[in-house]
């Protein structure tokens, strides 16, 4: 069994926001100023994107965030991905008793049982900056009503099970299950 040392983390600051370009974005430019453990928050983005440059749909109705990590030891940008992935699908899992899978891609996927297809739930875009800092972005749609292009390849947690599901408890369990991964790796 692995044994570990290091202290489980916690979220040491918020820096919400109810409309942004990208909380990625916001994070380059704040990551020197801020400490481990800041998390930027916002209701919408306007110009989020994918690790390939596409387009993310990221309006009312999700939870968007970007957590400014600052370890003192080196992690693969795949580990970190892998930890928010998993602390995603461990709450769409455990909480609503969700089929899942993760792709290579950085995304989380949900059976959508109309289509009986899986489909994009949540991006996860992890960065290193030149100043060592990780930047781990998350984006989830929670109560979005996904439309346009996006209706085939992504679903809201609300079409899944037909209501609402609070942010701030939603928010809560993935940041949770968010430090237990990342405290082993």
């Amino acid at each position: 069994m692995k044994t570990n040392t290091i202290a489980l983390q916690s979220v040491t600051k918020v820096i919400g926001l109810g409309k942004t370009t990208s909380t990625q974005s916001l994070a380059r430019s704040l990551s020197l100023l801020e400490t481990h453990g800041t998390l930027i928050l916002a209701c919408q983005q306007t110009e989020a994107f994918d690790r390939f440059g596409k387009k993310f749909p990221a309006g009312d109705g999700g939870i968007y965030f970007t957590l400014i990590l600052k370890p003192s030891i080196k992690f693969s940008l795949e580990s970190l991905t892998r930890a928010m992935q998993n602390a995603v699908t461990d709450t769409l899992q455990k909480v609503f008793e969700l089929k899942t899978k993760i792709t290579a891609e950085g995304d989380v996927l949900t059976w959508d049982k109309s289509t009986r297809n899986y489909k994009k739930i949540a991006g996860i875009l992890v960065e290193e900056n030149e100043t060592g800092s990780y930047l781990v972005g998350c984006g989830i749609f929670l109560n979005n009503k996904i439309t346009g292009a996006f209706q085939n390849s992504c679903i809201s947690l609300k079409k899944i099970i037909g209501s609402d599901t609070s942010k701030e408890l939603f928010l809560d369990e993935v940041l949770n299950n968010f430090w237990k991964e990342y405290s082993f790796l």
